[in-house]
């Protein structure tokens, strides 16, 4: 009897489930259950860009714009994939001079959505069909001593002094041109003076120091990207330092030195990067390992402020010689963007002796960065 009392029970609902599933959903509910379609890019674009910026992203005829502002070719790669997605969703949700570029350039904030403007951008990436050229994302920010992986169009001037032992203020004037899609060549001038032991004018003469004035090694440099995806650039680099320098004066080695190194970047979750490198320093008969690596993280001051770039970089190097010693030294350092554009940049920093502290001194160093494909110098502040 309990089974027979039982069975009228579940027909209702079975038959109540049977019905539920054959009766049209109401028209607001399904919408709310249905999956969101992604943004169309490519209408989007012809909707809030192509009027200016043209169907093929080669800029719309000058007779049909209302302003005598250039526009740029997006389907230059040279100019469409070195600033990262980021940098141009900034421009075109909040205008041109955000980042200091002209008034022209409208903003589009209350028009599209974020997710919008990053389909846009999507749509965009496709005008530059050469993917040989590492996108600008990779461009990340440049420590002190360890050398990027990606080409670049920079002036860097630095400086560094000893906070301890004998004195020194020696200045670097680094050049670096990109050309092509992954080489780079550089030349770096360094300068300054240094204090070194001076000959005794006497037999009772104490210790005596003089200070000598003059040029450092000059180095020539070429760099070329091997690989790149979206998270990752690998290169190989080799410098040649000429004997320019005098190195009893202490501003440089003066001997002739081949610097060959790999380098690596990569882009780590939640705005954090990587930088390694190794290489060698072939000097007379003598090879010297080195190997440097650079973690951090990049903040922004607000959603369209000044980045700030906080960094740890670690150096080691030795004889490689057996049973040389290794040095290490660890350089706590701070990249901030300077001016409105943010192709200006200044970095400070401390190389702290890790080892053999008692003979070698800890340094304060400082450089200017001036990428100079973004503008002129004054562009943009």
């Amino acid at each position: 009897m309990p089974a027979a009392d039982a069975e009228p029970t579940r027909r209702p609902a079975a038959l109540l489930f049977i019905v539920s599933a054959l009766l049209p959903v109401p028209q607001s509910l399904a919408a709310s259950q249905a999956p969101q379609a992604a943004p169309d890019g490519m209408a989007l674009y012809e909707a809030g860009c192509a009027s200016c910026h043209g169907s093929d992203g080669r800029g719309a005829p000058a007779d049909r714009i209302a302003f005598d502002d250039p526009l740029p070719d997006l389907t230059d790669c040279s100019f469409a994939s070195r600033e990262p997605d980021a940098d141009w969703i900034i421009v075109s949700k909040a205008g041109g001079p955000i980042r200091g570029f002209s008034d022209v350039m409208p903003a589009f904030g209350e028009a599209f959505d974020d997710e919008q403007l990053q389909a846009i951008m999507d749509h965009i990436r496709t005008f530059c069909t050469d993917r040989s050229w590492p996108r600008g994302e990779l461009n990340l920010p440049r420590a002190l001593f360890t050398e990027k992986a990606y080409p670049e169009d920079e002036w860097v001037w630095t400086t560094g002094v000893n906070a301890e032992g004998s004195g020194a203020v020696i200045n670097e004037l680094l050049y670096e041109k990109r050309f092509g899609s992954r080489n780079q060549i550089e030349i770096a001038l360094p300068f300054g003076f240094a204090e070194s032991a001076a000959t005794p004018a006497g037999r009772d003469a104490g210790p005596a120091s003089e200070w000598g004035v003059g040029l450092g090694d000059i180095e020539v440099g070429y760099k070329r990207a091997l690989a790149h995806n979206l998270q990752t650039i690998f290169s190989f680099g080799t410098e040649v330092k000429l004997p320019t320098g005098d190195e009893k004066r202490g501003i440089g080695e003066g001997e002739l030195r081949l610097e060959p190194f790999l380098a690596l970047g990569q882009i780590l979750p939640g705005d954090g990067f990587l930088h390694l490198q190794a290489g060698a320093e072939f000097l007379g008969e003598t090879t010297e390992g080195f190997w440097r690596a650079v973690i951090g993280r990049t903040f922004t001051s607000g959603e369209f402020g000044r980045s700030w770039s906080p960094m740890i970089e670690v150096l080691g190097g030795a004889d490689l010689a057996e049973g040389s010693r290794s040095q290490w030294d660890v350089v706590p350092q701070m990249q901030v963007t300077l001016n409105t554009r943010q192709h200006v940049m200044l970095n400070v920093g401390v190389r702290v002796p890790l080892t053999e502290a008692d003979v070698r001194s800890t340094q304060l160093l400082v450089y200017v960065l001036w990428d100079w494909f973004d503008g002129g110098l004054f562009d943009g502040w």
